[in-house]
């Protein structure tokens, strides 16, 4: 499974920013990270298949929102509120229960100016 993310750019504080993955094929769990520089990389969120689960990590909560499109194999990230705290890299990533695999995909940058 190939990960495609988009939609990372340079926003003003308190803008908002969409990004978005496509998968090559089917997946369980999809979801992202971040690495800020000179920080390792953290959660920031997932989603099962069905998209009625997700989950946040704490900083995130009330202005991301996960979602998923099954039929574009793509999973999105809805960022409102952005604060320059969160400016870092973001990975898409893919968890495919039957093999066990997880799947990575090219980071996408995000900047958020204060």
């Amino acid at each position: 499974v190939q990960l495609q993310a988009s939609g990372g750019g340079l926003v003003q504080a308190g803008g908002s920013l969409r990004l978005s993955c496509a998968a090559s094929g089917s997946t369980d769990v999809m979801g992202w990270f971040r690495q800020a520089p000179g920080k390792e990389r953290e959660f920031v969120a997932a989603t099962d298949r069905s998209g009625k689960y997700t989950l946040y990590i704490d900083s995130v909560k009330g202005r991301f929102t996960i979602s998923r499109d099954n039929a574009k194999s793509t999973v999105y990230l809805q960022m409102n509120s952005l604060k320059p705290e969160d400016t870092a890299v973001y990975y898409c990533y893919a968890i495919h229960y039957y093999n066990g695999m997880t799947y990575w995909g090219k980071g996408t940058l995000v900047t958020v100016s204060s």
